[in-house]
Parts: C-alpha cells; sequence; structure tokens
C-alpha cells in the first residue's frame, strides 16, 4: 500500500487492519506522533488525515489510503533555500514554554494547526474547545491556551508581511 505521508510516499506493508500509530512509529521511524492512552482518549496521538485532526491510535491503516497524511514532523516546512523553518505553532509553544514532559505536545500542536488552518483567528473559548479533548499530564493548560494564541499571531503577521 502507498501513503502520502509530510507529501512523501511510503510504501507499506499491505495489511490495512494495523493501527496507523504503530506504522508510522515502527515501520515508517515517524516517532514524534506518541501512544498515550491506546484508547483514542488522551490525544497525543493526533496526526492530519487531509487536514483533520485524527487519532492515530484508533485510526486502521486502511484510513490513510489515498489521503495526504501529516504528521508533527511534516509541520516545519523549507523556505526556497531549503532550510527549514518552525510552522507558526511550533515557533509559538517554544516561545511561550508550553512544553514541560512533552508527552502530549505533538498531539497538542497537531490539534493547534488543524484549529488554525480552519480558524485563522479563533477567541479564547474557541481554543479551549478545539484543545479540550488533548489530555496535558503535566497540566500546562494555561501555557497550551497562550500558544495557540500566539501562533494565530504569528500566522496573522506572516499573512500580513507577504502583502
Amino acid at each position: 500500500m502507498q501513503l502520502m505521508i509530510n507529501e512523501e510516499v511510503y510504501q507499506v506493508a499491505d495489511t490495512p487492519d494495523r493501527l496507523l500509530l504503530w506504522v508510522l512509529r515502527d515501520e515508517l521511524g515517524l516517532t514524534g506522533t506518541k501512544f498515550g492512552c491506546g484508547i483514542g482518549i488522551c490525544g497525543s496521538c493526533v496526526v492530519h488525515l487531509d487536514g483533520n485532526p485524527t487519532r492515530s491510535c484508533i485510526t486502521m491503516l486502511s484510513s490513510a489510503n489515498g489521503v495526504g497524511v501529516r504528521t508533527i514532523e511534516g509541520l516545519a516546512v523549507s523556505d526556497v533555500n531549503g532550510k527549514k523553518m518552525l510552522h507558526p505553532v511550533q515557533q509559538a509553544f517554544l516561545e511561550e514554554q508550553a512544553p514541560q514532559c512533552s508527552w502530549c505536545m505533538s498531539g497538542q500542536m497537531m490539534t493547534a494547526a488543524a484549529l488554525l488552518e480552519e480558524n485563522p483567528n479563533p477567541n479564547a473559548e474557541e481554543i479551549r474547545q478545539a484543545m479540550n479533548n488533548v489530555y496535558c499530564r503535566c497540566g500546562t493548560y494555561y501555557r497550551i491556551r497562550k500558544a495557540v494564541e500566539r501562533a494565530a499571531e504569528i500566522n496573522a503577521l506572516s499573512e500580513r508581511s507577504m502583502i
């Protein structure tokens, strides 16, 4: 089976009943996606399937067939010179010092990136609702919310500089 992950084509063994999380981590070495609860509750395993935040620990590999998959490794982009540039969400999470143990951070960032792609200027309640189901064992929810707000600001600034 061919998968498009982070805009690269991967060939994986054709057993579609495997969980996407384990294919990403064990077969393809994309270990940024974390295993947390294994039952789709905690959100540390969130990836994007065609832009939609999806819990990879309960998603069958067959669901990724023919759709674009983006993992935390695919958030950063290359500039015209090939230099990796952090995604605004990654930059903001660092600036706001949101990570503590970092177990949930890839899921937090992937959820935040999906929110900002859908709603570039969310209010505090929209951020809370979007981020509500990604659990942080360390309880850094305030810093996570501040980081999402900061990422929206960074996005707005970068869009204005392109005009």
